[in-house]
């Protein structure tokens, strides 16, 4: 296995948070609609995977229906048919498939692929959801690249899919935010110590968060750094000075910064 590079897009392309969504406009957030708004608008695209009742890859974010769609309770245990009926709020988006968000995107823009951890533990995995991402990806030509909280999943990734460039999602697990880890472990997450056993060749960091020495010291041995999620034009800046670029959310982040 090789460290696989970033593609320069990933640098050089904001990336719009779970599409350039706005459900004001009828595009909520991981829906066709917002990613079709985030191309046009020239604007990469971060969104997440969740794993169906059936093996495949699924967009969205949360561990239940309740937020996003009319309908309620938890995602998992629910067919890839079964979700693909339901419709997302203030739209006529359904949920998609990471396989028809990929037909959609073609390659047009780059995509940043964050797995959901789905064994809570962000130690272990099943494979599966690496399983049915990588398979999804066969043949894709854009640029791509696959990230998560769980280093284990990239573990997985770095044999299933070793020509994609793969990261870590970061930040500094604070135990209040992460009341289901033990303290060890967060401690432990904190340093990101599986960066290069994971052959990771970027991190996407808490923006607030930022000015870790971890990350300083990431960078300075080549590390791409991006972060997450920024909502303002001042909290662009202020990221910039040490991120290399931003997913970010609710205003039009400028092009070519």
């Amino acid at each position: 296995m090789t460290r696989v590079p970033l593609h320069p897009d990933f640098r050089a392309i904001p990336l719009a948070h779970r599409g350039y969504h706005d459900r004001t406009r009828r595009r909520p957030e991981n829906s066709a609609s917002a990613f079709r708004a985030a191309i046009e608008a020239g604007y990469g695209i971060e969104l997440d995977v969740q794993l169906t009742a059936d093996g495949q890859a699924m967009v969205f974010h949360d561990e239940t229906l309740d937020r996003m769609t009319s309908e309620t309770g938890p995602t998992q245990g629910l067919t890839a048919s079964k979700l693909s009926a339901i419709a997302l709020v203030d739209s006529d988006d359904l949920i998609p498939t990471l396989s028809q968000v990929l037909d959609l995107v073609a390659g047009r823009v780059p995509l940043l692929i964050e797995l959901k951890d789905v064994s809570g533990t962000l130690v272990e995995t099943s494979g599966q959801l690496e399983a049915a991402t990588a398979n999804a990806l066969q043949g894709y030509g854009g640029p791509v690249a696959v990230m998560s909280y769980n280093p284990a999943a990239i573990m997985v990734l770095s044999r299933l899919a070793p020509n994609i460039a793969r990261g870590l999602t970061t930040e500094r697990f604070e135990y209040h935010d992460w009341v289901a880890l033990p303290q060890n472990v967060c401690d432990r997450l904190r340093e990101i110590p599986d960066y290069d056993a994971t052959l990771s060749s970027f991190i996407s960091h808490r923006a607030a968060d930022l000015a870790y020495p971890r990350v300083a010291e990431l960078k300075a041995k080549g590390a791409a750094i991006l972060c997450w999620t920024i909502r303002s034009p001042q909290a662009e800046a202020n990221a910039r000075q040490i991120a290399d670029n931003i997913t970010f959310e609710g205003y039009p982040a400028p092009l070519g910064a």
